[in-house]
């Protein structure tokens, strides 16, 4: 069983909101390949909607209306990627030996 400190965020979120964690020592479990795919997934969505954001905000002629829901999937993705760094961050914090 993994100590508290090591427990790895999810790419998820849980019931109202609330981060998810897991608690394992096999880094190739089905979970934790589970969240692997998740992770890779989200960043690949918030890249292709950063390209569709540079497009629409380069484009002149764009409507308003089209910057709102951009603007959420932005906010959205942005979450998104915010874990998968928080998480990652972390796994690497935890799996770096001390120098010291």
């Amino acid at each position: 069983m993994t100590a508290r400190n090591e427990l790895r965020l999810l790419p998820w979120s849980g019931p109202e909101g609330k981060p998810c964690y897991l608690s394992t020592d096999d880094r190739a479990g089905y979970m934790s390949r589970l969240a692997d795919d998740m992770e890779a997934i989200q960043l690949g969505m918030a890249a292709e909607l950063l390209e569709q954001a540079l497009e629409v905000l380069g484009d002149e002629d764009a409507e308003p209306g089209e910057l709102r829901p951009l603007a959420t999937k932005l906010t959205e993705a942005l979450q998104d990627v915010l874990r998968v760094a928080t998480s990652r961050g972390h796994l690497l914090t935890v799996s770096e030996p001390d120098c010291s």
